[in-house]
């Protein structure tokens, strides 16, 4: 049921992006975010997009466990796709059935916020396909250093993350063989309306929880065990280094900058007919 999701786990391999400093695609994956939101027109969203697929040939995933990732925020599409198209107004009146009317700017703008959508969740996915919930923790703790000064818990803050990244994974098997057995039971999850449906995942959630705060106790236990005391006195067994790699990305990211800034100001001009054709009201 839960088995095609693959958000937080981690696709081995010696790839090009596997082996680039987790700080560089952190602080990549921001860059991309800000870009897909600051992108105003179709062009340089189509750029983002190159960028992306590049990214995805470099690291030598399977382009259907990045996609699988969007399976888990299918509802959100639909539920935003639905709401925005119903409720932006326009000028350019497409459909209208009593006080349903749809405008040519909000089916635009629609397919431009589940684009942006879609391309974050993969972008995300690709982070953590090719870096280890290890190296992850230790990035986030590195480029968050500056903010030890004011007594903040960098450590455990990227502890944290790390863990509930490690966790999705792990809890989503451990749904899976809960099901499976009350299946196994007579349980019915599939047919029925949704309120029946609702009710039925009860007995999935409790069983959940009650393992979800077993294995939290015994992962306390366990660094009891080991004494562990947070970032105190804490070394590292490999340090982080920028290399030529994080250099190539931090050049085609410049390049990308560059190519959004330049496509949000002259695309008007470049194209002046189809931009008009699917500019976006603001």
């Amino acid at each position: 049921m839960l088995n095609d999701v693959t958000f937080g786990q981690y696709y081995p391999g010696k790839s090009f992006l596997h082996r680039a400093d987790p700080r560089t695609k952190l602080l990549a994956l921001i860059a991309f975010i800000v870009l897909l939101f600051v992108s105003n027109n179709f062009y340089s969203l189509l750029a983002c997009a190159a960028l992306l697929f590049l990214a995805i040939l470099l690291s030598r995933l399977p382009l259907g466990s990045v996609l699988r990732s969007i399976k888990g925020i299918i509802f959100i599409l639909v539920l935003t796709s639905v709401l925005n198209l119903f409720f932006h107004g326009g000028e350019r009146l497409l459909f209208q059935w009593k006080f349903i009317k749809i405008y040519l700017e909000g089916v635009v703008f629609t397919v431009f916020l589940v684009l942006r959508l879609f391309f974050l969740v993969m972008a995300s996915s690709v982070l953590t396909l090719t870096t280890t919930p290890v190296s992850l923790t230790d990035g986030i703790e590195s480029l968050l250093k500056p903010l030890k000064y004011i007594k903040f818990p960098v450590h455990e803050l990227a502890l944290i993350m790390s863990i509930a990244l490690r966790f999705i994974p792990t809890l989503i098997d451990e749904t899976n063989r809960i099901i499976s057995a009350q299946k196994a039971r007579g349980a019915d999850f599939e047919s029925g309306n949704i309120f029946k449906r609702i009710k039925a995942i009860v007995p999935i959630l409790i069983p959940l929880l009650i393992s979800a705060f077993r294995r939290a106790e015994e992962l306390g236990d366990a660094m009891d065990a080991r004494c562990y005391t947070g970032s105190k006195n804490r070394t590292k067994y490999k340090k982080l280094h920028f290399g030529a790699r994080d250099a190539a990305v931090f050049a085609a990211f410049a390049v990308l900058i560059a190519g959004v800034v330049l496509l949000n100001i002259y695309a008007a001009q470049i194209f002046p007919q189809i931009y008009e054709y699917l500019r976006l009201s603001r």
